[in-house]
């Protein structure tokens, strides 16, 4: 990137943020403090009225605007991608409002790159899954969550717990919201007086209250980074056949997928799970065609499933294990 583009890039990402670090500028773009300095410097000299303070940071006088911002071609597509996906993950709301930020950014482009859009949408799609439509969209958790986490007070919360096939009511305090296969809500309860990790497909109600709470737990960042050290990942290698190995494809990234080695008649694949048992009973859906490599303890597993099962067909009478 030339100076010039470095330049004008340092300028909108000192209008999106309230107050840019020089650190934060110098990771973004690979350069220098000293690089940064002059930066600001030229831009200062440039008639742009840039607020400095020392250890806090960089902001610009209140009230200044820049005219609308040419997006490149690049960057509208993102916005496009970005826009399916929100359409499809999010609740109504969310998606609403994407929708009409949308609609301010197109204004902007040059009608070569709104022609573009207009022909990439239909190349675009993001395939909805039973898990995801299970979700109560219409009850538009995202804005209410986001919203209380701004304002600091806490929420009241119905929630249905699937192990116990119960529901129960919950005051929280939410911490931050993460995706995976589906959205996780990451909030102190006070009911349980733990942190806890809520699915928003089991909110059967969430209600905003008066009550005000301070930021005295982890950061989502904080506790994702904790639990994912507490979740001991144990490497699991399996060969699967070549002529059902595409079966997989739609499971195999939920039981830690990382990489396969195609063979003659074979795939050698390698996980990383955080729970051999629950790989097991994966494992039993299309073991015939299969084998384990390693570990000898997953092969174990596999045998006392088997073990179970033909006890359970040679006596219907017996009695199934709960424990």
């Amino acid at each position: 990137m030339n100076r010039i583009d470095r330049l004008s890039a340092i300028l909108i990402q000192l209008q999106s943020q309230r107050i840019v670090k020089a650190q934060d500028i110098a990771n973004r773009f690979g350069i220098s403090l000293r690089t940064v300095y002059r930066d600001i410097k030229a831009l200062e000299e440039a008639g742009i009225p840039i607020i400095g303070e020392a250890g806090v940071g960089y902001s610009l006088v209140d009230g200044y605007r820049l005219p609308p911002v040419m997006f490149t071609r690049e960057e509208a597509s993102a916005f496009l991608t970005a826009e399916k996906l929100v359409e499809k993950l999010t609740d109504s709301a969310t998606s609403k409002d994407y929708k009409s930020a949308m609609y301010k950014i197109k204004a902007v482009l040059k009608n070569g790159e709104k022609d573009y859009l207009e022909t990439m949408g239909s190349h675009i799609e993001v395939i909805e899954t039973h898990k995801q439509l299970s979700g109560r969209s219409d009850l538009n958790l995202l804005p209410v969550i986001l919203h209380s986490i701004s304002e600091k007070k806490a929420l009241t919360m119905n929630y249905f717990t699937h192990y116990r096939q119960e529901s129960s009511v919950r005051c929280i305090e939410p911490i931050g919201v993460f995706f995976t296969d589906c959205w996780h809500l990451i909030a102190f309860c006070r009911t349980r007086d733990a942190i806890r990790d809520f699915r928003l497909d089991r909110i059967l109600k969430l209600t905003a209250t008066d009550f005000t709470f301070q930021n005295e737990h982890l950061s989502l960042q904080e506790y994702l980074k904790r639990e994912s050290k507490q979740r001991e990942l144990q490497e699991v290698v399996i060969q699967v056949n070549k002529r059902i190995h595409h079966y997989l494809d739609g499971q195999k990234y939920y039981n830690g997928f990382v990489f396969e080695l195609p063979e003659e008649n074979y795939v050698t694949m390698t996980f990383f799970t955080c729970s051999l048992y629950g790989f097991a009973r994966w494992f039993m859906t299309f073991g015939d065609e299969a084998r384990i490599i390693k570990p000898e303890i997953l092969k174990e597993q596999v045998k006392s499933i088997i073990s179970a099962l033909e006890l359970n067909l040679s006596d219907p009478e017996l009695e199934l294990k709960t424990s």
